[in-house]
């Protein structure tokens, strides 16, 4: 599993809730056996566009390129979706 390394700006409450979400991917994975390994946003996009320091847009055509979408992800998709998931009753997970 890859997960996007912490990258502490300034706001402090932002950086402590995806530290905590980091935590409970890497618990959930190593739980299942899974692998973790961290990834700098750099390091990503250098291996999707080519270039560490692609634009968002850029990265999100390469994505739907690479994986066949009809069209690109937008980057608040990924937030609707764990938002949904969140509100769900627990046993409907």
């Amino acid at each position: 599993m890859a997960l996007e390394e912490l990258y502490f700006g300034h706001n402090v409450r932002s950086a402590f809730a995806v530290g905590q979400a980091r935590g409970v991917v890497m618990l959930a994975a190593g739980q299942r056996g899974v692998p973790c390994a961290g990834y700098t946003p750099q390091q990503v996009k250098g291996a999707v566009c080519g270039s560490g320091r692609a634009a968002k847009d850029q990265v999100a055509r390469m994505v739907a390129t690479l994986l066949a979408l009809s069209e690109p992800p937008h980057p608040d998709h990924a937030a609707d979706a764990l938002a949904w998931r969140s509100a769900m009753p627990a046993g409907r997970r």
